[in-house]
């Protein structure tokens, strides 16, 4: 019986590293990504959305400036860098 609940503990720990590769991690949340941007701006954010650019993934942030015009920022998710 000890040897059965041993097997299965350890085939449930395997199991789920199988899958914690395939599975992106971000360290920077879509919010607080966004507020990086706003900060100490008058910007206003008009939308956001995650895509995976080159096998990473990235945050896109749509905003409108005091001027009047739209920009798109690109923010590395991984380290909550603007990317280029």
């Amino acid at each position: 019986m000890r040897n059965l609940l041993k097997a299965v503990i350890a085939a449930l720990l395997f199991s789920n590293s199988c899958f914690a590769e395939t599975k992106l991690l971000a360290n920077v949340s879509l919010d607080e990504a966004t507020k990086q941007i706003i900060e100490g701006t008058y910007n206003k954010v008009l939308g956001a959305q995650i895509e995976i650019i080159d096998g990473k993934e990235v945050y896109i942030i749509k905003v409108l400036t005091p001027d009047g015009r739209i920009q798109y920022y690109k923010i590395d998710a991984e380290t909550g860098q603007l990317v280029s």
